[in-house]
């Protein structure tokens, strides 16, 4: 009894050992590479920091960049991976546009088999990788053209007015209007995907618990035990988990927004209806009669932060997608809409508290182009003309990017070679990333980047900017393909809300902002509280 006991302890401890020794081998990577490396701890790699909360997301990503500050890439451990970190723009540029084959996807979130109808996740533009991406992406650039941004103006446009509608109703009763911005603005990012990606009309903000808003949350609530369940199966255990059919999302809340596209889709077909929203579009897509205009694919109409369509979008390609293909487009524009929009908006209305003058200056563009109106509606032509509301939005999407990163995956073997004598080889399934907050708040390309500087974007200094300096969106062919929709639906919500109210704090406004250590993405620490109060007119 005491030698198999024995046997078993000896057993257990070589397989301990070497499993050590499998994963501290990982740690060898970047000593065989002429790039420097921050030191890893065993399991975390060099993110236990922002693991055990001791560190915000936003601190621990200008922590990475700056710790080599003359090197041009650097490399660091996510957990027990090695990841590129690359810092010089050049280099940027040249990996992500030029030698955009050789980083065509994605990092894998989910092992997930591309050949797949079932998931939704898989089969979203966001998680698409080679050909596949490549003929979605050149499908749906059309649905994002200028033109196409005219015809769901009104529908945006409404959805502000309608909140704003509740909030001077509320005054009238004699309510304060103290709101914490995040939950606002995530209520009207929802209701705007509600009615441009789902033909839904809503009111999240005085209809707090519809089902749709709820049953949305419920399916981005990615912290719930289910969800990290699938997760783990997921992760070590793919092919169990391709074959037992598992997605991320929530089976039930699937379910229920796949049947308010496809009932949406029959009752528009059998009674000839036509609105001007992505169901539409889609609908166009299957006909195949969504064609491009060559005249917009080229156009910055939306301003300085819209990002080109490269060729890959403007692209044709005889390809024949599924229902389930393209009703897993509307999940990823919700998801996009939902949770970047409204983290750009929070982030944007604490900069117009905290600096008065922008606001006034803000408040002075708006007036005068309301009252050119004439009383007549609000255009898309003439929300573009605004400067002012331009450099604003660029400056708050500089200052306080929602993806603080941008990652790439090598698809081939690459030989990275930066012209000045430091050349190696990046070996298929490495992946590259590009720390866009830290890029956006160097001095070297924004002098005292702490500061909210909207004449940044003046006509005059744009041109001194480099794109691979400003990433908001993202760079190369594979960068954001709603640029436009979103820059849309926060100038809008902007333009009305300042047309009304006045933004000024409270008590529960937090002045200077702090990040959250309890969050990966862009979160305050304590939200973004503010009172609108109304407007003399």
């Amino acid at each position: 009894m005491v030698a198999i006991d024995l046997f078993t302890a000896i057993a257990i401890g070589a397989i301990l050992v070497l499993c050590y020794h499998y994963i501290a081998q990982k740690y060898l990577y970047f000593l065989t590479k002429p790039v420097p490396c921050l030191k890893p701890t065993f399991l975390l790699g060099n993110f236990g920091p922002l693991l055990f909360r001791r560190r915000d997301v936003v601190s621990h990503m200008n922590i990475l960049y700056n710790a080599f500050p003359d090197a041009k890439i650097t490399g660091f451990q996510d957990m027990v991976g090695a990841v590129y970190l690359l810092r010089d723009p050049e280099m940027i540029t040249k990996m992500c546009v030029k030698d955009f084959e050789f980083f065509i996807d994605r990092t894998p979130v989910l092992p997930i088999d591309q050949n797949n109808d079932y998931s939704l996740f898989a089969n979203s533009l966001f998680a698409m990788r080679g050909q596949k991406w490549r003929e979605m992406r050149a499908t749906l650039s059309p649905v994002f053209t200028g033109s196409k941004m005219r015809q769901m103006f009104q529908l945006v446009a409404a959805t502000a007015q309608s909140l704003t509608a509740f909030m001077a109703a509320e005054a009238r009763r004699g309510v304060r209007l103290e709101y914490e911005m995040k939950d606002m603005f995530s209520r009207f990012a929802n209701d705007v995907i509600a009615t441009v990606a789902f033909g839904m009309e809503m009111d999240s903000v005085k209809n707090r618990d519809n089902e749709f808003f709820l049953t949305g949350r419920k399916l981005t609530n990615f912290s719930s035990v289910p969800i990290i369940g699938k997760f783990l199966v997921m992760q070590c255990l793919p092919s169990l988990a391709n074959k037992l059919k598992f997605d991320l999302f929530d089976e039930k809340s699937t379910e229920y927004f796949k049947s308010i596209i496809v009932d949406n889709m029959r009752q528009r077909k059998d009674q000839g209806i036509v609105r001007n929203d992505m169901i539409q579009m889609l609908m166009e897509v299957r006909r195949g009669t969504l064609k491009h205009l060559q005249e917009e694919m080229d156009s910055k109409d939306a301003g300085f932060a819209t990002v080109q369509e490269s060729s890959v979008g403007k692209s044709s390609h005889s390809r024949v997608w599924s229902e389930n293909e393209l009703i897993a487009q509307c999940f990823l524009f919700f998801f996009a809409g939902f949770e970047t929009t409204s983290t750009c908006m929070t982030f944007l209305a604490y900069e117009i508290l905290a600096n008065p003058e922008v606001q006034q200056r803000l408040f002075e563009e708006i007036h005068k182009t309301d009252k050119s109106l004439n009383g007549e509606p609000l255009t898309y032509e003439v929300l573009q003309k605004m400067s002012y509301m331009d450099m604003v939005v660029s400056e708050a999407l500089r200052k306080w990017p929602a993806n603080l990163h941008v990652e790439r995956y090598c698809t081939k073997e690459y030989q990275y070679d930066d012209g000045a004598g430091m050349r190696f080889v990046i070996e298929k399934g490495r992946s590259i990333l590009i720390p866009a907050i830290a890029i956006q708040w160097d001095s070297k390309y924004y002098p005292n980047p702490e500061r909210f500087v909207p004449e940044r974007f003046s006509e005059e200094n744009r041109s001194s900017i480099n794109p691979a300096t400003y990433l908001p969106f993202g760079i190369g062919p594979r960068n954001c393909i709603g640029s436009r929709l979103a820059l849309m639906e926060v100038k809008v919500m902007i333009y009305y809300l300042l047309r009304d109210f006045s933004l000024q704090p409270t008590e529960k406004s937090q002045i200077p902002i702090r990040i959250s250590k309890k969050a990966f993405t862009l979160q305050s620490e304590k939200g973004v509280w503010l009172e609108f109060q109304p407007r003399k007119h």
